[in-house]
Order: structure tokens, then C-alpha cells, then sequence
């Protein structure tokens, strides 16, 4: 890698996989290294940016911490996130290194490309792309190729005549890494790990390293100074999108298969309660993703709430400020034709309740 560059690294996955996590633990545990933080999110609430400026690293301040809400990086580049970078290489402290976390929902190949951009080339360069993986949600067939289901999904919308969108996507982020971690490894026993592994690897078109980690742990060493200048290879990390358009196929690449709305609701009284409730919403549902904080009497930090699927983590994570009103508000993220409304009233609901 070029001494003279500021390398970047990407840090892309699937929604809820744990990119957030393993960011708070690379900045408490980077040795000092000045580093500059650009966190993407899809939805209008910066949930990512908040939780990260809570964790108190002095090497990545509040000052450090660029949050882009505008909408996927990856359709967004030259709007969000070109002026953004150049910004940041105008200030008069330079990082040390430049970490960016995409969307759950983003392609990190346009993102990577625009490294390339003038201006940007001979400053930054791509340390790696790190592509974080549930693997509890992989072991559970989240995104394994069901013929069944797909039939059953076929049957019950006459328009589903492709591969599900979360697939490609899913498989998009995996050949964009240069390294793959298997993250909540904890969760799944050893026949199922090594099944994980395999499902990942035949799913990329390349051949990153794999490695294994549980709650976000990752040495700093293994995720900072890969040194591989992605953006010199973008060729080769071709998205299904791009395949499709070489071959002459119309395929609008837009994220219409997607909803992000804010769910605004009172103070909750019994945590455990609502926690429960909003197990049995997301099912009921059929939600993604749901993220956010939660204000409970009595306690003077943040509650902070993150759920994939039926899993659900909370934690408090720092104290209300003085400027802050404490609030509930959650964000949630889910397939497209999402019943907000029923939603909406299901969580107020369950707030009153607990």
C-alpha cells in the first residue's frame, strides 16, 4: 500500500449482522490511531451515529463521526459521499486511518469505485472491504436457496419471478470483501459453523479469507492494514446488477424492495414487557430490522434497543444530556408494502401496556 495515502476500510453486511458492535470495539482498541468514522444509514434516524459517539473513544471524537441518513451510499455517492470525503481531507488534522460503515442495504461496489474519483485516488485508498455475516441467521436458512419457500412465496405473489433481493444483495457484499467475518459464531454449533462457512464461500465469486468472531471481537490488526488497494480491483467484484447490465438486461438497481419509516412513542415503563411485545411485532410482521433508543422512567441513560429477527439486544449505553429530551424512538426497516400504520399502533400499544 502507498505510505502517503490514508487507507480506508469498508465495513459492509447484512442488516443486523453486528458491524456496529465489532466499529465500537475496533475504536476502543485501536492504539491510538486517529480515526475518522463515516457511518451510513438507511433511514432518517442516525441510530449507528449515535450508539458509536457513545462509546467515549478519545482516538474517534464526536468531531470524527460523519453520519450520511440521506438514503443508501451506494445510489447516493456523488451527492453524499464524494463532497464528504473531500471534506474530510481538507481538514487541517488528518486521520490516521478512515473507517466507513455502510448500510445494511447498500452495494459497497459503487462505493468502492468511487475511490477512483479525482481528488480522492491520490489521498485515500482502500485498505480492505470487511463483509460481516450473521451466522446464526445463515445456519437458520435465512438466506439459503429454499426451493420450497420460494415456490410458496411464488404462489402467494404472481410478480416474484426472480431470486429474492436480500439474496443478491447478501451475495453482492460477500464478493466485495476482502475479508469475511463470521460474526455470532457463538451462537451456532461446530457442524453448523463449518456449514455457515461453506454457504458463504460458494455464494462469493472470489475467494476472501473467512475468519470467526462472537459479539463483534476482532483484533484491530487483523481488520486494519490489509493493505489490498480495493479500489484498484473493482473489476473483479462485479455486483449481480452489473453482471445483468453487461448481459443487456433491464434491471433498475433502486431499493424499492425496502421501507424505513421512525416510530415515535412514549416512555416505557417496564422494559422487560416491552421488549417481549416487540418480539411478537416483528414477527407479526415480518420486520428486518428494528433499532433505536428508549426512554424509561426512573433510569437517566438511554436505552438503547437493536433486533434482528426475534433476537433482540438492549443496553444502556450513556447518560441522557441536558440538551436531550428522553424520548422512545425506533427505527424500522422492513420489506416493501410494510403495514407502517399497523406498526406504529402495535408499538405505541405495547409502550402503554408496559
Amino acid at each position: 500500500m502507498n505510505g502517503q495515502k490514508i487507507p480506508a476500510t469498508v465495513i459492509t453486511g447484512f442488516l443486523g449482522a453486528g458491524k456496529t458492535t465489532m466499529i465500537r470495539n475496533l475504536l476502543t482498541g485501536a492504539d491510538g490511531r486517529k480515526i475518522a468514522l463515516i457511518v451510513n444509514e438507511f433511514g432518517d434516524l442516525g441510530v449507528d451515529g449515535e450508539v458509536l459517539k457513545g462509546c467515549g473513544a478519545e482516538n474517534c471524537t464526536e468531531d470524527d463521526i460523519v453520519e450520511l441518513t440521506n438514503g443508501c451510499i451506494c445510489c447516493t455517492v456523488a451527492d453524499d459521499f464524494i463532497p464528504t470525503m473531500e471534506k474530510l481531507l481538507e481538514r487541517e488534522e488528518q486521520p490516521d486511518h478512515i473507517v466507513i460503515e455502510t448500510s445494511g442495504l447498500a452495494l459497497p461496489q459503487p462505493l468502492v469505485a468511487a475511490f477512483n474519483w479525482p481528488g480522492i485516488k491520490t489521498r485515500v485508498t482502500v485498505d480492505g472491504v470487511i463483509t460481516v455475516v450473521d451466522s446464526a441467521a445463515v445456519a437458520g436458512g435465512r438466506f439459503a436457496d429454499d426451493h420450497d419457500r420460494l415456490d410458496a412465496q411464488r404462489q402467494a405473489d404472481d410478480a416474484l419471478d426472480h431470486e429474492s433481493p436480500l439474496e443478491e444483495l447478501f451475495e453482492d457484499q460477500l464478493t466485495a470483501a476482502d475479508l469475511i467475518v463470521l460474526n455470532k459464531a457463538d451462537l451456532v454449533d461446530a457442524d453448523g459453523l463449518e456449514a455457515v462457512r461453506a454457504d458463504v464461500a460458494q455464494r462469493s465469486r472470489r475467494s476472501p479469507a473467512i475468519i470467526t468472531s462472537h459479539q463483534g471481537h476482532v483484533p484491530p490488526k487483523i481488520l486494519l492494514g490489509l493493505g489490498m488497494e480495493s479500489e484498484n480491483d473493482i473489476g473483479n467484484r462485479k455486483s449481480h446488477h452489473e453482471i445483468e447490465h453487461e448481459a443487456g438486461d433491464e434491471y433498475d438497481h433502486d431499493h424499492d424492495e425496502f421501507e424505513s419509516f421512525v416510530v415515535e412513542t412514549g416512555e416505557i415503563a417496564d422494559q422487560g414487557e416491552f421488549i417481549e411485545a416487540l418480539k411478537a411485532i416483528i414477527a407479526g410482521y415480518d420486520i428486518l430490522r428494528l433499532k433505536g433508543f428508549a426512554h424509561i422512567p426512573g433510569k437517566p441513560m438511554r436505552l438503547v434497543v437493536q433486533a434482528v429477527g426475534a433476537r433482540i439486544d438492549s443496553y444502556y449505553d450513556r447518560m441522557w444530556t441536558a440538551a436531550e429530551t428522553p424520548r422512545t424512538r425506533l427505527v424500522v426497516i422492513g420489506l416493501h408494502d410494510i403495514d407502517q400504520t399497523a406498526i406504529a399502533d402495535a408499538i405505541g400499544r405495547a409502550a402503554q401496556r408496559s
